[in-house]
């Protein structure tokens, strides 16, 4: 059955209730083998709770989540074996050291004997922890702690990596490790990442999907969802002259150009600008025309600024509060404010 499978994770209207709170309500996305995808969303969105369904530690309360065409809620103990899975804040033990505790989770695998040792000595390399090996765990840095959660998600060599803010309290440099670790794995196998850093999800993922209170609000390449969420052109700027008579001449130009935000330098006429128009080349043309033989406006500089992943980010959660709250008779809000309190106030009632 496996080798007719497209997809490596296929989820169908997945709910998941915590009493009367609502984590996640019918949701629905697919990752293809070798895809690298980030799983975005404001906290309390529901990505954690996602992601413990799919890795088989939470049950859901409907819907399907099937690995690699095998069902998560039938099979968990196998789900288990089969993905790589670190979790946020991923817990280790503090008195065993690096060596001995892949040993011990390779072993949990069912890997043993001489696989073990290589795929050990693997995730080591490709993990800058072979200096390392032999360390106590809890005497090693955030970075070193994070890599150590990397190299045991994916020592069995599974075909689905889990991930859930694996650069969480790292320094820029510790982050950029671990991007080109990420990067590395890049079409060896399938790979869900959640993560606050976005810069970082727009380098890494094929494709990101963005979740808020609990539903699915956009899927697509970050190209894709730019030409959804935020299809007009903006241009930044620098003319020398007065704001007052800027306005009417950009509305020259074209008459759905406008001002979205202006900054003056101290002490001068000169005026930074970023203006919203049609997504069309010959704006910029037109306005470097324009402004160019402008007697009284010099141009002094221009470009185009593209919209990153967190222009559409907010765009996408901003444009989804108003359609969510439609549904506000079906879904009630988290009175914990995130959702790892939600996920542990559940578990006590249990």
């Amino acid at each position: 059955m496996e080798e007719s499978v497209e997809n490596s994770i296929e989820v169908n209207n997945l709910t998941k209730q915590y009493g009367r709170i609502m984590a996640i309500q019918d949701i629905s996305f697919s990752l293809k083998k070798g895809e690298i995808v980030g799983f975005l969303g404001p906290n309390g969105a529901g990505k954690s709770t996602t992601m413990k369904i799919l890795a088989g530690l939470v049950p859901a309360n409907s819907g399907s989540a099937y690995i690699c065409g095998i069902p998560v809620a039938t099979h968990p103990e196998e789900i288990k074996r089969r993905i790589g899975y670190m979790p946020e804040n991923n817990p280790l033990p503090m008195d065993m050291r690096v060596i001995e505790y892949l040993r011990f989770r390779g072993k949990l695998k069912e890997m043993s004997g001489r696989m073990l040792r290589k795929r050990i000595d693997f995730v080591l390399e490709l993990c800058d922890l072979t200096r390392a090996r032999k360390r106590v765990i809890g005497g090693l840095s955030k970075g070193y702690r994070q890599r150590i959660g990397i190299a045991e998600a994916i020592l069995s060599e599974p075909e689905i990596i889990i991930m859930d803010e694996p650069t969480i309290g790292l320094d820029p440099h510790q982050i950029l490790k671990i991007r080109d670790l990420i990067g590395s794995l890049k079409g060896r196998m399938s790979m869900i990442i959640s993560s606050h850093i976005l810069p970082e999800i727009e380098l890494t993922c094929d494709r990101v999907i963005i979740i808020n209170r609990g539903f699915v609000v956009a899927s697509g390449s970050p190209a894709e969802l730019r030409k959804e969420f935020l299809p007009e052109s903006s241009f930044q700027l620098e003319i020398h002259g007065t704001y007052e008579a800027l306005e009417p001449e950009i509305k020259f130009v074209h008459p759905k150009l406008s001002i979205v935000s202006s900054e003056s330098f101290p002490n001068s006429e000169v005026n930074q600008i970023t203006i919203s128009g049609p997504s069309n080349q010959e704006i910029g043309e037109k306005l470097i025309k324009h402004f160019g033989s402008h007697s009284d406006l010099k141009l002094r500089s221009i470009y185009t600024k593209d919209p990153n992943l967190e222009d559409i980010f907010l765009a996408a959660t901003k444009r989804s509060w108003e359609i969510l709250s439609e549904r506000s008779d079906r879904f009630t809000a988290s009175p914990f404010g995130d959702e790892e309190s939600l996920t542990e106030n559940a578990e006590e009632d249990e």
